[in-house]
């Protein structure tokens, strides 16, 4: 109803001025955020003194009709202060608002409206109870000190250097994330390097295409391989192993089941979480098909359905449940999780994607909330055919170590959304990848020559490992490739004879001999890549044997891509503060990466150029601030 009296104020403004003569003027502009140049979706903007208003979009720009050239236009969004500016004669105005730290500490979101704390509890640090407006049931919550930290990362042991003659088999699970990219790209335009155990270097050489061939056999990705000199070591080679998934036409996708599981608990009330999930959530809604069908959860105090299964054309419906969604309460993740999956169950689609889509920022406190609990939960359902992808949002309180755990068991994918771009990305431009799966427990196993290759060190990929014996289990879980979707695996490689202080630290064997390696043996293999996987709909898996030769290809003749991947994987080591980084510097990669740019028809490549280029100037102003 408010949206009808909205439209019939406006209509009446323009036939009104239409009448007497007076001309009406469009207003158009980008609004951003000040903290960080960022776009604010659902901006209100409104004429002073008038009804007349809009609301910016999910890339922050708006559009409004004024009355005269000298209106004054005020800007508000929860988490801003409130801007006006007078026009005086412009026809485009960009705006950037500053971040209201005081009314985030200070309002609660209750149901579809807010109010100050101190009105609802007499004080400014006690726990409230309040009433949702949405269920009408008494909910717990208070709103969250974005500045007080409680940030959660898994930690990592960084892989080592294997020797090839006790080790010569490496075994580990695909991983096709891109979610630690983009949460160091936020900590690095913070002016802040991210926490060692936020880089995932795996993550960060996948977030970027790589141009592999497309399959052409019965298996549905092409395996492919490229080796040259590391760059940080140049008696060290570096060997490049890509997957790429087959591309299938959306429009030829099996029908797809989902369920949106929405966190709308207190902690997401902040303008680059609830409202970017929501603006996210709708473009994600625009690539349905009438074939597909969603399903809205929410889960804030309690867990409950807010739109049943509804045919993805009806696009508006959906919209408007999402639009309806407001922040307020504490956080029953476990319980929206499981009510999610039974809605999922009931509208089970056989042969098509059935799948749960969490958008949180993973701050589970209340019912089903330990790390192995939810897992084992999500694991049995992923074994009934329901998976599970995780896209997570905001800053401050963000667990990713929690995240990343339920992505990796419900057989999902894991996405950090930063921007509104980011969003794009990961739910328009991969859209097939990301819902449907092409290949599940893909596992690859790397044979190592020993008369070849004196040592091996597999570059990321730490919380993939497997055992040996796992290759051969087909009970075992491993990760899942999408349809379009690529992996990229590198190995930093020492040849047979290379003197290295990382293998020449170790004593010789007491009881094995220790020969040196006959350098003529097992001809010119390097090395042999054995990989098994499972289609979607099969229990056994199929596998795939590759050998492996150097070719000896100088850097100057490698392609794009494999600079390109090596520059990404140098520069998470200086993240890591890696003992393996070398000679590498963030003026060297930038170097690397400035030479292998390609096509970048989506910038991607340019804005990782930037961001070394920012990280090299964060580091020396922390140094400095160190040694002052």
């Amino acid at each position: 109803m408010k949206k009808i009296l909205s439209s019939l104020s406006v209509l009446v403004f323009l036939m009104l001025y239409a009448f007497t003569g007076t001309r009406v003027y469009t207003i158009s502009g980008t609004i951003r955020s000040a903290a960080d140049g960022l776009p604010v979706p659902r901006v209100s903007v409104k004429v002073k003194n008038t009804n007349i208003s809009a609301t910016s979009a999910i890339d922050g720009k708006y559009t409004i009709k004024v009355p005269e050239k000298k209106s004054v236009l005020v800007f508000a969004c929860i988490g801003f202060k409130k801007k006006e500016v007078a026009l005086s004669g412009r026809k485009k105005m960009d705006v950037t608002l500053e971040v209201n730290n005081d009314q985030l500490n200070e309002v609660v979101i209750v149901g579809h409206g807010t109010q100050k704390k101190t009105l609802i509890t007499g004080s400014g640090s006690s726990p409230i109870m309040i009433r949702g407006a949405s269920s009408g049931m008494m909910i717990r919550g208070i709103a969250r000190d974005e500045d007080y930290n409680t940030e959660s990362y898994a930690a990592i042991n960084e892989n080592r250097f294997m020797g090839t003659k006790e080790n010569p088999l490496s075994t580990f699970g695909i991983d096709v994330d891109g979610a630690s990219y983009s949460n160091i790209r936020r900590f690095i335009n913070e002016g802040k390097l991210p926490p060692v155990d936020a880089v995932r270097i795996e993550e960060m050489i996948n977030y970027f295409d790589y141009e592999y061939p497309q399959p052409t056999g019965d298996h549905p990705f092409s395996v492919n391989t490229e080796i040259s000199t590391a760059p940080w070591n140049s008696n060290h080679r570096l060997l490049r192993i890509g997957l790429q998934g087959k591309k299938t036409d959306t429009k030829e996708l099996p029908p797809s089941n989902l369920v949106f599981l929405i966190d709308v608990s207190g902690s997401m009330f902040s303008y680059n979480k609830l409202p970017l999930v929501k603006a996210s959530l709708e473009m994600l809604v625009d690539q349905l098909r009438k074939t597909d069908k969603v399903a809205i959860v929410t889960y804030a105090g309690h867990a409950g359905e807010v739109l049943p299964s509804t045919q993805g054309d009806k696009k508006l419906t959906i919209k408007n449940a999402i639009d309806q969604l407001a922040a307020g309460g504490s956080t029953a993740g476990g319980e929206g999780i499981k009510a999610a999956y039974a809605i999922a169950e009931k509208n089970f689609i056989k042969g098509g994607t059935n799948r749960v889509i969490l958008a949180t920022d993973g701050d589970f406190n209340v019912g089903v909330s330990s790390d192995g609990e939810m897992q084992r939960l999500i694991e049995e359902k992923r074994k009934g055919g329901v998976f599970l992808s995780v896209l997570g949002y905001g800053m401050g309180n963000y667990k990713d170590s929690k995240m990343e755990t339920l992505a990796d068991k419900g057989n999902g994918n894991y996405a950090y959304i930063d921007n509104i771009s980011e969003a794009r990305r990961v739910l328009v431009k991969e859209f097939g990848g990301t819902l449907f799966t092409i290949a599940k427990d893909v596992k690859l196993q790397i044979e190592f020559n020993p008369s070849k290759v004196q040592a091996y060190r597999l570059i990321g990929y730490e919380n993939r490992l497997l055992n040996k014996e796992d290759f051969n289990n087909d009970q075992k879980d491993a990760g899942d490739l999408g349809a379009g979707h690529r992996v990229t695996a590198l190995y930093e490689i020492i040849p047979a004879g290379v003197k290295s202080k990382f293998t020449d630290s170790v004593d010789k064997l007491k009881y094995q001999k220790n020969e040196a390696p006959n350098l003529s043996s097992n001809g010119d293999e390097l090395l042999t890549i054995k990989l098994r996987y499972k289609k979607p709909d099969e229990d056994r898996s199929r596998l795939i044997e590759k050998p492996v030769v150097d070719h000896k290809t100088p850097w100057s003749a490698t392609s794009d891509d494999f600079r390109f991947a090596s520059a990404v994987a140098g520069y998470g080591m200086l993240l890591r503060k890696s003992e393996f980084s070398q000679q590498a510097t963030f003026a060297n990669l930038a170097e690397i990466a400035q030479s292998a740019l390609g096509k970048d028809p989506e910038g991607y490549r340019a804005e990782f150029l930037r961001i070394v280029k920012s990280s090299a100037l964060v580091a020396k102003d922390l140094l400095s601030a160190t040694e002052n």
